[in-house]
């Protein structure tokens, strides 16, 4: 019987193979202390190990046989909109039976909660297998993830009134963008104002774009000062279904992720609470949302991808032309091998961004608790950097690798790949929204560049050079330290042009090639540890990252004249 997770052997590898895992657990797990009060609890690392690797089984199993088997059914069916409300494509009420029936949400909550406090590895695999059987989907499932902001900013009374639902299976959503108010969250206008009489809040407006924006649970970013204009006059608002006041005027005609509803909605004088403080919002309370987003968008990127490779090498050995399989073809094997290089780089990058997260969310959520040590508060604040230095980096390269790859797996199946029939042209359909929403991918440079111009990234990718080659490999280090030295270059050339101008024209190639080298540094530590999984596609990423690297080289040197 097939399982998204057992059958792929990358996944557990990620899992099990980073020096990083054990530090996490002993956070995540406050030393065991739970192992006494909840019968779930793992007693020790080990038993911990084994905890994820049988939730991640489960949901592999549920991803392989109802989920992925739905995937087509909800795609041409979609969701409804029928009174001001969501009705999903039928086949979705049976995914979404499935995972709760399993207890398979509020995954990263703590079990005080009603939630399974797993690592955000661990949830950000989950978050792969499940997008691997169907993006649309996994935007509804893992929405769940919006309870993480109202974990660390709301109220404890808040906590216990709202993380149980989702625990319990619930749905979410996070309302920020609006008609006038898409990449620019500044500009959000949708009105809080404060009912005396009733003692509570009430929104007014409208918001666009809104992910499963029927949900029960909405995370709502609203402009509670009034007068302002930006930034600072935004708070955010916890609104309750149950409340009413919330229409969905109507549910947008998407190119794909057809199951994932998308809706406007229309406030009207609903009722909400105040979530964390006035005015930090966007400054702080958005900023979380969106970086925890981000994560779990370069996941579904990262499954996307899976899914592309996994139906062109079905199709390529299944395929007979010219008297043979086209997958014995030069041409078709390269493309094929360059799919499964851009994804096994993309999630070596995916996974350490988890990990680095979750040190740092931990030791964040420890220090809530108690007085952090100052070796912890160090340890926090690299682990942090490390987090928002990588976060675009992994968003960013994981959804354009996303689309690249699904148009490559429709050119193995050639005139077939056209056909609606076949699940490559879903793929492709859904890959493409990866790299635009929660974030551009031009915005993903945006946030990376400081970490270029500050010398972060060189920093980052000389560390990694001491790390081992793998054995008979050592020519890709010299390749890889040659890009590292191009990409070195290209950043000094740039900031002596000391041009805001320039440097906001050359970003997203200086972005590209520091994310390029990371990649090959990270992929040939896992071929390090095992050459049989991660051998080939480290030869062909070095290979496509070279040429990459020197197509920006060459682009910015042209560019500054010299």
């Amino acid at each position: 019987m097939a399982n998204y997770y057992k059958d792929i052997k990358e996944i557990q590898f990620e899992l099990e193979n980073s020096p990083l895992m054990e530090r996490i657990v002993e956070l995540k797990e406050r030393s065991f202390e739970d192992k006494d009060q909840y019968d779930e609890a793992p007693q020790d690392f080990a038993d911990a190990m084994d905890s994820y690797d049988k939730v991640l089984d489960v949901v592999g199993d549920i991803v392989a046989n109802v989920v992925a088997p739905n995937a087509e059914e909800v795609d041409a069916e979609g969701p409804h909109h029928e009174n001001g409300r969501v009705r999903y494509a039928s086949k979705t009420y049976e995914n979404l039976a499935a995972m709760n029936h399993a207890g398979l949400n509020g995954m990263t909550m703590p079990r005080r909660y009603g939630g399974l406090n797993l690592p955000v590895t661990v949830y950000t695999a989950a978050n792969e297998i499940v997008s691997a059987g169907d993006a649309g989907f996994e935007n509804i499932w893992s929405l769940q993830d919006c309870i993480e902001t109202l974990y660390c900013f709301g109220s404890e009374e808040q906590r216990q009134k709202y993380i149980p639902r989702v625990c319990q299976g619930e749905t979410m959503s996070m309302d920020l963008t609006e008609p006038d108010a898409g990449s620019d969250l500044q500009s959000v206008m949708l009105k809080a104002t404060f009912d005396e009489e009733n003692n509570c809040w009430r929104l007014n407006g409208s918001k666009r774009f809104i992910t499963n924006g029927d949900s029960d649970i909405h995370l709502v970013l609203a402009r509670s000062e009034a007068g302002t204009r930006d930034g600072r006059g935004l708070s955010m608002f916890i609104y309750d279904k149950r409340d009413g006041g919330v229409d969905v005027r109507r549910i947008e005609n998407k190119l794909g992720i057809h199951g994932s509803p998308t809706c406007e909605l229309v406030y009207k004088n609903a009722k909400c609470e105040l979530c964390g403080d006035r005015k930090l919002g966007l400054i702080k309370y958005v900023m979380s949302l969106m970086n925890g987003a981000r994560l779990g968008i370069a996941a579904q990127s990262v499954g996307l991808s899976q899914a592309a490779y996994n139906e062109a090498v079905a199709y390529a050995k299944d395929r007979k032309q010219f008297g043979k399989a086209i997958i014995e073809f030069p041409a078709v094997q390269e493309m094929i091998g360059n799919i499964k290089a851009r994804l096994d780089a993309g999630r070596a990058l995916l996974y350490q961004t988890a990990r680095y997260v979750d040190i740092y969310k931990a030791l964040e959520d420890i220090s809530r608790e108690r007085k952090l040590t100052p070796e912890e508060r160090d340890e926090m604040k690299k682990y942090s950097r490390l987090a928002d230095a990588f976060t675009p980096l992994a968003k960013g390269m994981n959804s354009e690798y996303a689309n690249q790859n699904a148009y490559d797996c429709i050119q193995v199946h050639g005139g077939s790949g056209f056909m609606l029939e076949y699940a490559c042209q879903r793929i492709y359909r859904d890959a493409r929204i990866t790299s635009i929403y929660e974030g551009t991918t031009q915005l993903q440079t945006v946030a990376a560049i400081r970490y270029v111009t500050n010398g972060f990234y060189a920093q980052v990718i000389e560390s990694l050079t001491t790390a081992p080659s793998p054995v008979g490999e050592e020519s890709q280090l010299s390749k890889v330290k040659a890009m590292a030295e191009k990409f070195n270059a290209c950043t000094a050339a740039v900031k002596e042009k000391d041009n805001q101008d320039v440097l906001d024209l050359c970003a997203r190639h200086l972005y590209e090639m520091a994310a390029d080298v990371i990649m090959c540094h990270l992929l040939m530590q896992n071929a390090a540890k095992s050459p049989e999984l991660f051998g080939e596609s480290l030869r062909n990423y070095v290979r496509l990252a070279e040429a990459e690297v020197e197509k920006h080289n060459s682009w910015i040197k042209n560019t500054l004249g010299e």
